[in-house]
């Protein structure tokens, strides 16, 4: 049985529900969404709840691969896709008055095209009812299908983010269903067929063995992809069957990588211990950052 692990005094969370959180809460589940903030158990649910903002996690609530360092349930044959997900989502977004949305999806290698339509068709209801919300979206590697990469290139999001998750060397521990070459081709295709469209953006998690001369390795890759915003953030167990973490980054290393990560090219970078991928996503949608999160332990480069 693993010890019961103590987290750094940095990793204070205050767990608190106001009228916001409750209200999304009802919003979600009163139109059957998923969203990633409570599939993957995210420390900032309370923070972003409460300030009414939630990453929507489209195409059911399973996933079809099972990295050891994520909390979203799995299932080799996952139920069919909503076809009445992408107008419900839209309908939250609206009954939110949301300026900036942001979608996510389980990975679905049951579909013939990942997803990719199910993204597109989502997009395009929320800028129906909302044309002026800026929309992000987070999406798997589509097993690097041309065809689905260039359907969510054309979908209309401001930015399109595809995760590496950790450095080359642990992805056989963390990511054994994944590739990381085939991940990097993701998002250089992402670059290479964006014509200024959109932004292209990753993100790393921090604490699963890597080396700061790997990340920095890692840095140089994502720039020479074309991509232009980085999240770092410090992994944490959803649950005792996870992958332990190997090591807690200070929020001192965290502001350190976000220097090297610019330095390699990567214009935009937000680190922290409490940093996820689509934490205050909107920030990172444009070069002319300005926003006070609230937390010495986040780095935002400008």
């Amino acid at each position: 049985m693993r010890k019961r692990e103590h987290l750094p005094e940095w990793f204070r969370v205050q767990l608190r529900s106001g009228e916001s959180f409750s209200r999304l809460s009802r919003l979600l589940a009163e139109r059957g969404l998923n969203t990633v903030c409570q599939g993957a158990r995210c420390p900032n649910i309370w923070e972003c709840w409460n300030h009414g903002t939630a990453t929507l996690m489209i195409l059911g609530a399973t996933c079809t691969r099972d990295c050891r360092f994520c909390g979203v349930p799995h299932s080799a044959a996952p139920a069919a896709p909503d076809p009445d997900e992408p107008e419900q989502a839209a309908e939250a977004v609206e009954s939110l008055n949301l300026a900036w949305a942001v979608l996510t999806s389980v990975t679905r290698d049951d579909l013939p095209d990942g997803g990719a339509e199910h993204f597109a068709r989502t997009v395009a209801a929320i800028h129906a009812r909302r044309p002026a919300c800026g929309v992000e979206i987070l999406i798997p590697d589509l097993r690097g299908n041309r065809d689905a990469l260039t359907a969510v290139a054309g979908c209309g999001a401001q930015v399109i983010a595809h995760n590496l998750e950790t450095v080359p060397r642990l992805y056989p521990k963390a990511r054994p269903q994944a590739d990381y070459a085939l991940s990097l081709g993701v998002l250089r295709v992402l670059a290479e067929i964006s014509g200024g469209r959109y932004r292209v953006k990753s993100s790393l998690i921090l604490g699963l063995g890597e080396s700061e001369d790997e990340l920095a390795r890692v840095f140089d890759d994502l720039a020479g992809a074309g991509v232009s915003a980085l999240t770092l953030g410090q992994y944490l167990p959803p649950g005792k069957k996870h992958l332990a973490v190997e090591r807690y980054w200070s929020p001192e290393e965290f502001v350190s990588l976000a220097g090297r990560a610019r330095e390699a090219g990567l214009a935009d970078v937000a680190a922290g211990p409490l940093v996820r991928s689509s934490y205050h996503a909107h920030e990172l949608a444009g070069s002319d950052l300005h926003c006070d999160c609230g937390s010495t332990n986040t780095d935002k480069a400008i």
